[in-house]
């Protein structure tokens, strides 16, 4: 299969993505056939932040038809805070959509996993990614969720995590776990940024990574297309 993403949401997703893709289709000795179009950050953040959904999938849509054109079988966004439109986008679009958050759902589940705190855009955590999290309960930084989400935003924009973000992040996660979660989840694809190569103190989940798992299964015929992605 032929995997599109819309990337740019911001930079540095754009490039753990497709770090991560290559390095799981190298590990299956399988290439990888895939197109990237660039999106723009500034108005997403604006239209999430107005919870301008049908503005955004607007701009979503030529971007996945652009995708067909040039092949693709499927779509992806590589922004969990882009999700805020899927269901807008969904309707508009050409390809079959790839959820990042539906896999993240099922990923817990097989790991025995009831409670999670979120780390992402304050949009995502304030709605708790959005009501798609279905069979996970959600805890967010209830004290500092704005703080978090514009730190983040930060980052996203920047592609540069500063010390102060990364304590940022780190201290909302601990205190996360002392309320019950059982895990913290990068639910934001620039998170990569803070964690990195860095020990929080507390077992952390990336988002990214049961996105990339999907998208591999489905660019090496591990899994057919129409059991893991949402169509008009």
């Amino acid at each position: 299969m032929h995997i599109g993403l819309i990337v740019g949401i911001g930079p540095a997703a754009a490039i753990v993505y497709y770090q991560r893709l290559c390095r799981a289709m190298a590990a299956r000795d399988t290439p990888l056939d895939l197109t990237m179009v660039q999106a723009d950050i500034r108005p997403l953040i604006g239209n999430a932040n107005s919870n301008g959904r049908e503005s955004q999938a607007r701009l979503f849509a030529p971007l996945i038809e652009r995708l067909k054109a040039a092949g693709a079988d499927c779509a992806a966004l590589t922004s969990i805070g882009a999700h805020f439109c899927f269901e807008e986008t969904r309707a508009l679009a050409s390809l079959p959509l790839v959820s990042a958050i539906t896999p993240l759902d099922d990923h817990l589940v097989a790991r025995g996993l009831g409670k999670v705190g979120i780390l992402g855009t304050w949009v995502a955590m304030r709605t708790r990614l959005f009501g798609q999290m279905t069979r996970t309960e959600v805890l967010v930084p209830e004290d500092r969720f704005q703080d978090v989400g514009q730190h983040y935003q930060d980052m996203a924009v920047s592609g540069v995590c500063p010390a102060e973000s990364r304590k940022l992040m780190f201290d909302a996660g601990c205190r996360m776990m002392d309320r019950g979660a059982q895990a913290i989840v990068l639910a934001g694809t620039d998170l990569n940024l803070a964690f990195d190569g860095e020990d929080p103190g507390f077992p952390v989940i990336d988002a990214l990574d049961a996105h990339v798992a999907v998208l591999a299964d489905v660019a090496d015929g591990t899994r057919r297309l129409e059991e893991v992605a949402v169509t008009r």
